[in-house]
C-alpha cells in the first residue's frame, strides 16, 4: 500500500526566507530534533555553496556516529552536471539528492531567455542524473520547478525521462502557489497515471491554501498506488508567504475528514512538534502565530461560555486532538532568581555552574576550558544565548562542533 512521507525543507527552502537566517549551529538542531520526531528526509543545504560545506560534511559524520539516527540529509542542486560534480567533490558522502530545473513556458521563455529549450531542459536534467546515479547518489529527487504552470504533457514527458534515467521520483512544485487542492488532485493524478512515478508535494502559500494543496496532491498520488513526499517547514517558513507547515500537514492527514486510509509515515512523532517548533521561532527570532494550528498559544485556550462548558465536560466537545499528543501540557518555567548563563564573555566558574545543572560534568578544569572556548564561540555564532540541547550538543560533540562553527571563505 501508498504511504505518506515527509520530507522537511527548513534548513534549505526555509532559510531563503527573505529577513531570517539559521546558524549552522542551529541548523543542526534542527537535523536532531527532526530526526527525534521521526521525520523521513532534511533538505539541509546546499553542496555547492562554500559556507555551507563544512556544516554539511559535519551534519553527515553526526550520521555516521549515530547522532543523527534515521533521518536522510539531502542536498539541493541546480540539474546541471557542473553541481553534481562540485556536490560530491565538497560533499563525498552524500547520499541523497534533489536536482532541479524549470519546467513551465513562462520560465523557459522569461528565464532563461534562449540559453535552454525544452530539450534542452531535459537534456540536462537527464544528465545530471545520471551523473549522480554514477557518483554514487542513493536516491535521487527530480524537482520540476513551476509545475502547477507548466504544460501537462510537456511534464509528463519530463517525468517519464527523468524515471528513465534513474530518478527515484519527481517534485512537482507549486512555485508560486498557483495551484488549489482542485487543480493540484488533477494534475498530480494525470502525470502519475501517465508515468507510476512517486511524487513530492512542494508548495507555496501566495494564495493560503498551501497545507490543503499537500494534502490534495498526496492523495492523488496515493489514490494512483504511488508513495508520495510531502515537503515542509518548520511553523510555515519559506520564500514569500511559506511553505507547509509541518505540524499542520501532521494534524491534517491524522485527523482530517475522510484521511483515515491515507497512511503517514510510522515513525513520526508529533509528541515532539511542540519541543521544534518553540526551538524553531526562537532560532528564526519569528513569534509563533497565537492562532497557529497545535502549537499556538491559543490552539486550546478556551473563553466563551459556551466553550469553556463545553470543553470541561469532553475537551472533544470542541477540541479534535489533544493538546498532550503534541507534548505540550508542562508550564514554562521563568528562573526569577539567581541566572548564570553562558556567553562569548563567560568565565569557567559560571560555566561550570551552567553545565553542572545540566548534569554534565568534566574531569577537570582543562577539559571544561576546552568546551568553554568552543561555547563562547558558539555564542558569536548564534548571537544569542544557547539553549540547554544547544549547550549538551557542543560539549558532546566538541570536535564535530568546532567545524560547523568554521567557514572557509
Amino acid at each position: 500500500m501508498a504511504k505518506i512521507y515527509l520530507i522537511d525543507v527548513t534548513n534549505r527552502d526555509g532559510v531563503q526566507t527573505s529577513r531570517i537566517c539559521l546558524s549552522k549551529l542551529q541548523k543542526t538542531m534542527i537535523n536532531i530534533y527532526l530526526d527525534e520526531m521521526g521525520i523521513f528526509q532534511s533538505e539541509f543545504g546546499f553542496p555547492t555553496t562554500s559556507h555551507e560545506l563544512n556544516y554539511l560534511n559535519a551534519n553527515l559524520e553526526l550520521v555516521s556516529k549515530n547522532a543523527i539516527k534515521n533521518l536522510r540529509l539531502s542536498g539541493w542542486v541546480r540539474a546541471i552536471k557542473p553541481d553534481i560534480e562540485a556536490a560530491f567533490k565538497n560533499v563525498p558522502k552524500l547520499k541523497y539528492l534533489n536536482l532541479s530545473i524549470s519546467t513551465s513556458d513562462q520560465m523557459i521563455k522569461h528565464k532563461f531567455q534562449g540559453k535552454l529549450d525544452y530539450a534542452g531542459i531535459i537534456k540536462s536534467m537527464t544528465e545530471a542524473v545520471k551523473l549522480a546515479k554514477k557518483s554514487g547518489a542513493q536516491a535521487i529527487g527530480v524537482n520540476a520547478e513551476d509545475a502547477s504552470r507548466s504544460r501537462l504533457e510537456y511534464l509528463i514527458e519530463f517525468v517519464e525521462a527523468a524515471k528513465e534515467a534513474g530518478a527515484d521520483r519527481f517534485r512537482y512544485c507549486d512555485t508560486l502557489g498557483f495551484d488549489t487542492p482542485f487543480s493540484i488532485y488533477d494534475r498530480i493524478s494525470a502525470v502519475v497515471e501517465a508515468t507510476n512515478m512517486p511524487v513530492e508535494i512542494h508548495c507555496h502559500n501566495d494564495l493560503g491554501l498551501v497545507v490543503a494543496n499537500s494534502i490534495s496532491g498526496a492523495k492523488a498520488a496515493f489514490d494512483n498506488g504511488v508513495d508520495s513526499y510531502i515537503n515542509t517547514c518548520i511553523n510555515g517558513v519559506g520564500e514569500r508567504a511559506g511553505n507547509a507547515d509541518l505540524v499542520s500537514v501532521i494534524l491534517a492527514i491524522f485527523y482530517g475528514s475522510g484521511m483515515q486510509k491515507y497512511k503517514l509515515d510510522s515513525k513520526v512523532n508529533l509528541k515532539k512538534a511542540w519541543k521544534l517548533s518553540k526551538y524553531a521561532s526562537y532560532a528564526f527570532g519569528i513569534p509563533i502565530p497565537i492562532n497557529h494550528p497545535g502549537v499556538g498559544a491559543n490552539a486550546f485556550a478556551h473563553e466563551s461560555g459556551i466553550h469553556a462548558d463545553g470543553a470541561l465536560k469532553d475537551r472533544r466537545n470542541y477540541e479534535l486532538y489533544n493538546y498532550e499528543e503534541l507534548g505540550r501540557g508542562e508550564p514554562e518555567i521563568v528562573d526569577t532568581g539567581r541566572n548564570i548563563t553562558v556567553g562569548e564573555y563567560s568565565g569557567i566558574k559560571g560555566f561550570r555552574n551552567v553545565y553542572e545543572r545540566l548534569a554534565v560534568k568534566f574531569k577537570n578544569d582543562k577539559e571544561a576550558r576546552k568546551i568553554l572556548e568552543l561555547a563562547r564561540y558558539a555564542n558569536v555564532h548564534n548571537q544569542k544565548p544557547l539553549v540547554e540541547d544547544e549547550l549538551k550538543f557542543v560539549a558532546n560533540y566538541p570536535e564535530i562542533a568546532r567545524k560547523i562553527f568554521t567557514m572557509n571563505p
